[in-house]
């Protein structure tokens, strides 16, 4: 079939950083109050298992993208100006995907049972059997997401992202209510991701000028898809155990409501990520080595102007880490703030990570990634096994914040080996960073530390930001 060209260029770098921001709040606000929902009506033992099979779910993920997404992602920008190359590119991902996330959903739902059994737990496997339903769902968005970032489309991605967002909260916040638990929130969460799924593909053939019926013709692309995606599924795989390494150790050697309490605290400070995946998305394809060439003076700034902006959390996660947890978790999750106020650098570094991670991968070098993805997870393996059974849950936090801080630093060199990224002026905009959250904490410290109430939360912080 002939290729219709899209006839619009791609947005410019500004819009796309919009447009992402107003898809990752957009899937913030409706998570928040689904995930504040679940933690309060589950209670720890409940929101634990249905923290556990979604760690378990998310080893599950990671295979089913075999790296394709970033993959797709990386040759769209390097060939964005060549359409027809793009349209083959975009139709032999899909087919992949589709073909990897229909096996290994089914492999999922087969191994549940075992599963459970693994971790003494039969409340865990028909959570994890309707979870394996949206892992297929959620890897074909992953996918959506690259393409249209890669396309500088991603106004379009709102809109499926809004749609999955939209149905998973009303439909699992119904369910939960109802009675159904656990399965119930999974059950909200398998059909908002199919719907989704489908809307999206709908999405990307219109975009495209691809039509359903010939999405089984190949366009010689898979083997060059695939080559740079076994380097990324790697680094995806090292990456995905290492942010759920933690809960799955904490899971085997203390218990599930410890895996609740560590994992509402996670989900509190990973609140803050938005800023910086947005601006990934806007400024990882502008440093593809496409025609247009690695835009260097961009990336830079975005990395100090991100530094700027996430600093300000910095202070309210030492100073208040106790009132935070308990606005946000409710009483009952006791141990919460510790690993809170822990994880503070690694809610500092979760600015900049996305982007260097993007950039790297853009610039076709996502093999030496590898090493470094590897020893991060090592580093947390081998800290949590550690302390885990000595100190409790605030060891996870404590294996996450040193791995992390390596794995960013390492990325950062790697930056600067490839597009120049300037370090000096980096190491500038962290001592004013810690000077105006050293200001911001004096004035949270007068408003008191313990259990201080949501009103003079609202106006500490106000003021604390003001300062900063």
């Amino acid at each position: 079939m002939n290729t219709p060209p899209i006839t619009k260029g791609p947005d410019s770098v500004a819009r796309n950083i919009g447009f992402s921001f107003a898809v990752n709040m957009t899937s913030a606000a409706f998570s928040a109050v689904l995930v504040f929902y679940l933690i309060r009506s589950l209670g720890p033992h409940g929101y634990g298992v249905f923290s556990l099979a979604m760690s378990i779910g998310l080893l599950v993920l990671l295979p089913a993208n075999l790296g394709i997404a970033n993959a797709t992602a990386r040759f769209m920008a390097e060939l964005r100006h060549d359409r027809a190359a793009v349209h083959g590119i975009v139709v032999d991902a899909l087919r992949l995907k589709l073909l990897a996330s229909t096996f290994f959903c089914l492999v999922l739902a087969a191994l549940a049972a075992p599963i459970a059994d693994l971790y003494d737990d039969p409340a865990l496997t028909w959570p994890i059997r309707i979870l394996s339903l949206a892992i297929f769902g959620q890897g074909m968005l992953q996918l959506y997401d690259q393409i249209f970032e890669a396309e500088g489309k991603l106004a379009l991605y709102l809109r499926v992202i809004t749609v999955e967002s939209a149905i998973e909260l009303f439909a699992s916040v119904g369910l939960v209510f109802a009675g159904f638990g656990v399965s119930g929130a999974m059950a909200g969460r398998a059909g908002a991701y199919l719907f989704a799924a489908g809307f999206g593909f709908l999405v990307i053939a219109r975009t495209f000028g691809i039509a359903p019926r010939t999405i089984h013709r190949g366009h010689g692309n898979v083997r060059r898809i695939g080559g740079y995606a076994s380097a990324l599924v790697v680094i995806d795989g090292a990456f995905t155990l290492f942010s759920r390494i933690d809960v799955l150790l904490i899971g085997a050697i203390i218990g599930t409501v410890a895996v609740g309490e560590f994992e509402g605290a996670m989900r509190l400070v990973t609140m803050t990520t938005y800023a910086g995946a947005a601006v990934a998305s806007g400024v990882g394809p502008r440093v593809a080595r496409g025609g247009d060439g690695p835009n260097t003076a961009l990336f830079d700034s975005a990395l100090r102007r991100l530094m700027a902006l996430q600093g300000v959390f910095i202070a309210p996660f030492l100073v208040w880490a106790e009132p935070l947890s308990k606005i946000a978790l409710g009483p009952d999750y006791t141990e919460a703030h510790d690993v809170v106020r822990v994880l503070t650098p690694f809610v500092f570094l979760l600015a900049i990570s996305p982007v260097l991670a993007r950039g790297v991968t853009y610039m076709g070098e996502a093999r030496l990634r590898v090493p470094i993805a590897i020893g991060t997870l090592l580093i947390n393996l081998f800290i949590d096994l550690l302390l885990l059974s000595k100190i409790g849950i605030v060891a996870g936090a404590i294996g996450t914040d040193v791995a992390y801080t390596l794995y960013v630093a390492a990325h950062l060199l790697i930056c600067r080996r490839l597009i120049g990224t300037r370090l000096r002026p980096l190491a500038r905009t962290f001592g004013s960073v810690l000077f105006a959250s050293t200001c911001m904490a004096a004035i949270l410290l007068a408003f008191g530390t313990g259990d201080i109430g949501l009103v003079p939360v609202l106006i500490g912080g106000v003021i604390g930001a003001v300062v900063y």
